[in-house]
């Protein structure tokens, strides 16, 4: 959930650096969007070693 906050705060921040000329502001947006785009990412990856950590154990059980 953390993800899309991160995302959405960082659209924020690059329109409001946008709207009022601050540039560091528009590249503390593009920063933390990008956080949320690594968080969201790594979710998906733990998601997929969980369910293969899951068909192992499955397959343990199946041939012990």
């Amino acid at each position: 959930m953390s993800d899309i906050v991160d995302k959405i705060t960082g659209k924020t921040k690059q329109a409001v650096g946008d709207i009022v000329g601050d540039r560091s502001l528009h590249q503390e947006g593009r920063k933390e969007e990008r956080k949320g785009d690594v968080k969201e990412e790594a979710a998906r990856a733990q998601d997929k070693a969980d369910a293969k950590a899951r068909e192992a154990a499955n397959l343990e059980r199946e041939t012990s």
